[in-house]
């Protein structure tokens, strides 16, 4: 079992700037848990790191896709599951950080999720 460090809770209470500080002090790079985090130019009202915090640590699953292209559930899953193998691969800790439930409990729970 690959060991994840999980950071979740709502919007802009604080998550960013609290995993950029562990993710400093141990080694980590960041996988974003966040449906909006995903799509490109949704940074206002998303609370979305802003440049100069996303060059400061490695970020995953951040402006991946357009607005107009909707990624569903199994998509995340996959996408996730392959970033934090990559990163515990090359000795690094990945950490998950984001308030969108769904997608944290079907990773953490390892929920199966047919393509469609």
């Amino acid at each position: 079992m690959i060991p994840l460090l999980v950071l979740v809770g709502p919007t802009s209470v604080g998550k960013t700037e609290l995993s950029l500080h562990l993710a400093a002090r141990l080694g980590a790079e960041i996988v974003s848990a966040d449906s909006r985090y995903l799509y490109c130019g949704l940074d206002i009202g998303t609370a979305k790191p802003g440049r100069a915090e996303l060059a400061r640590i490695p970020h995953h699953l951040v402006d991946v896709t357009a607005p107009d292209q909707p990624w569903s559930l199994a998509e995340y899953k996959r996408a996730a599951v392959a970033a934090i193998e990559d990163i515990y691969a090359r000795g690094r800790l990945p950490l998950l950080v984001g308030g969108t439930g769904q997608y944290v409990r079907a990773l953490l729970e390892g929920w199966q999720i047919p393509a469609g």
